[in-house]
């Protein structure tokens, strides 16, 4: 099992950057592979970026492509998303999500429902 716990929204202006972290604890980070939701009001939630166990490999959502991106910390067993060029479209709850990972998996996931855990989420507002 794995505590997910994320920081770093708030409100910036279009064009602008900003960091989300997501903290984890319980299980050893290292075993999970990791992956970040957004959902704004009224909206589905949708995938954002994600990243192997390993941190090998990677994977974005189209809208954000080329300029948000994951990375992980196992040392700190910290996610984090960078977040540049910031769009008004880009307003949204954001959510870190953790799967459970074998040792031979080297895959990264893309849907809501291939992960275990979730932390409660962050807000991002960017006004235009």
């Amino acid at each position: 099992q794995v505590q997910l716990v994320e920081s770093g929204g708030g409100l910036v202006q279009a064009g602008e950057s900003l960091r989300l972290s997501c903290a984890a604890s319980g299980r050893p980070f290292s075993n999970y592979a990791m992956g970040w939701f957004r959902q704004a009001p009224g909206k589905e939630r949708e995938f954002v970026a994600a990243i192997d166990w390993r941190g090998e490999s990677t994977g974005y959502a189209d809208s954000v492509k080329g300029r948000f991106t994951i990375s992980r910390s196992d040392a700190k067993s910290t996610l984090y998303l960078q977040m540049t060029s910031l769009k008004p479209e880009d307003t949204a709850v954001y959510s870190c999500a953790a799967h459970r990972a074998q040792y031979s998996d080297r895959s990264f996931y893309t849907a809501a429902n291939q992960y275990d855990y979730w932390g409660q989420g962050a807000q991002v507002t960017v006004s235009s």
